[in-house]
């Protein structure tokens, strides 16, 4: 084990040793384990160092038509994804 020195602001110094003391463990207990905390939720070195890139884009198939080209694409975008499955499902149960 290392040993090393911290400097801490009285504030933080007097809230730490009182929450110890609350845990009836030792202020350098506290203290590492509040760092073994923080290094398990950050990102380690290596990956923060990363450079990011944005991801390659997805291949959707061929389109015919621009889908953005229309006023309106949204509405057509829903008609497509919510009520296409619908009548889908409608025309097969017709059919039978």
């Amino acid at each position: 084990m290392t040993r090393t020195q911290i400097q801490l602001p009285d504030d933080l110094y007097r809230r730490a040793k009182a929450l110890a003391a609350a845990k009836e463990i030792s202020l350098a207990e506290l203290v590492r384990n509040g760092l073994e905390y923080m290094l398990n939720v950050s990102a380690p070195p290596e990956a923060a160092a990363k450079k990011w890139e944005l991801p390659k884009p997805f291949d959707l198939g061929p389109r015919l038509v621009d889908p953005f080209a229309d006023p309106d694409w949204r509405c057509n975008l829903h008609m497509e994804r919510v009520l296409g499955p619908m009548l889908a499902e409608r025309n097969r149960v017709a059919e039978g």
